[in-house]
C-alpha cells in the first residue's frame, strides 16, 4: 500500500502512512503553467499497487489537484485507488433550497469517484452523502480523535449548539461518559445568530467545565455567540472543538477571546490543530482495504 499526499493534506497523509506501518510514502509533483493550470505527476512505480491518494477539497484549486492525481495514479497503473478526502468541499449544499441550484455534494460525489475504487471520508455534513457513491465509500469519526484529545482535560458538560449537532454531541457524550444539552437557534444571517438555552432539558452550567462541540467552525459566528452564553450562566471554562477548522478571517481570535481553548482535528491545517483523525482514518484502510 502507497500513500500520496496532495497539497492540502500532506502532513495527514504522512500521519496516516505512519499508522499503515510506515507504508511507502511520497509527495506528487506539482507546478503551474504560465497560464496558471496545474500540472502534477506521481512518481514511482505504482503499477498494480493500491494507492492511497489524500486531498482534502476546501478550495476549488484542491478539487482540481484532487482529480488531476486521480487520473495520474490510474494511469500510473495502480491496481487500486484509494481516495481519501478528509475535508470534503461542496457536502453542505446537500438539498435544493431554491429552484435552479445543484445538489453539489451529489455532484462532487459523481466526480471524485470516477478514478477511485473505493473512498474515505471524515465526518460528512450529512451522512446522506454517502448515498450519492456508487462505489464503496466510508465515514471516518473526528468526534472519536477528538474524545481521545478531551479525556486529557476536565470535562464536565457537552453541549451542541444546535439542534442539527444533537447526534454528534450525544455521540461524543457517550465516549465521555458525560451529561449533554444542545441550544436553541435562531440564524439572522450568514454570520450572526441568536441562541438561548432550551426551555426544557438544560443542565446546570454555573462552575462546569463544558465543551462546546461542532462539525465545522468557518465564520465561528454561533461558537462566539454559544461561549458568550454560556459564561453569562456561570461556566467554569468553555471549550469549543470541532472536526473541521476552517477559521475564516479572525474566526479563531474572536473564539479565543471568548473561550478558554480550542481544538479541532488536522483534517485541514489550522491553528487549533490538536487532534489527528489518522489512526481512524488507517484503522478503516485496514479493515476495508487490506481485507
Amino acid at each position: 500500500m502507497h500513500v500520496l499526499g496532495g497539497t492540502a493534506s500532506i502532513p495527514l497523509a504522512e500521519k496516516i502512512s505512519r499508522e499503515l506501518g510506515n507504508a511507502p510514502f511520497g509527495i506528487p509533483f506539482k507546478k503551474r503553467f504560465p497560464d496558471g493550470e496545474l500540472y502534477v505527476r506521481v512518481e514511482g512505480d505504482l503499477a498494480g499497487e493500491t494507492v492511497v491518494l489524500v486531498q482534502s477539497t476546501r478550495t476549488d484549486e484542491d478539487l482540481v489537484e484532487l482529480l488531476l492525481l486521480e487520473e495520474a495514479v490510474r494511469e500510473a497503473g495502480a491496481g487500486r485507488s484509494v481516495v481519501v478526502i478528509p475535508y470534503f468541499g461542496y457536502a453542505r449544499q446537500d438539498r435544493r433550497f431554491l429552484a435552479g441550484e445543484p445538489l453539489s455534494a451529489r455532484a462532487l460525489c459523481r466526480h471524485v469517484e470516477l478514478d477511485a475504487d473505493t473512498l474515505v471520508t471524515v465526518d460528512l455534513h450529512s451522512a446522506e452523502t454517502l448515498r450519492h457513491f456508487t462505489k464503496p465509500a466510508f465515514e471516518a469519526s473526528g468526534i472519536v480523535a477528538l474524545s481521545r484529545r478531551l479525556h486529557e482535560r476536565p470535562v464536565d458538560l457537552l453541549v451542541s449548539p444546535d439542534k442539527g449537532g444533537i447526534e454528534r454531541t450525544r455521540r461524543m457524550a457517550a465516549l465521555l461518559d458525560r451529561p449533554w444539552f444542545a441550544l436553541q437557534k435562531k440564524r439572522i444571517d450568514s454570520e450572526h445568530v441568536e441562541l438561548r438555552l432550551p426551555a426544557t432539558g438544560a443542565l446546570p452550567v454555573a462552575g462546569r467545565h463544558v465543551v462546546l462541540l461542532d462539525d465545522v467552525i468557518a465564520t465561528g459566528g454561533t461558537i462566539v455567540e454559544a461561549a458568550r452564553l454560556l459564561k453569562r450562566e456561570g461556566a467554569g471554562t468553555v471549550a469549543a472543538a470541532c472536526t473541521h477548522g476552517i477559521f475564516l478571517r479572525d474566526a479563531f481570535e474572536r473564539i479565543k477571546a471568548v473561550t478558554d481553548e480550542v481544538y479541532a482535528t488536522d483534517t485541514l491545517a489550522n491553528p487549533a490543530e490538536t487532534a489527528s483523525v489518522a489512526p481512524d482514518i488507517a484503522e478503516i484502510l485496514r479493515r476495508e482495504i487490506r481485507s
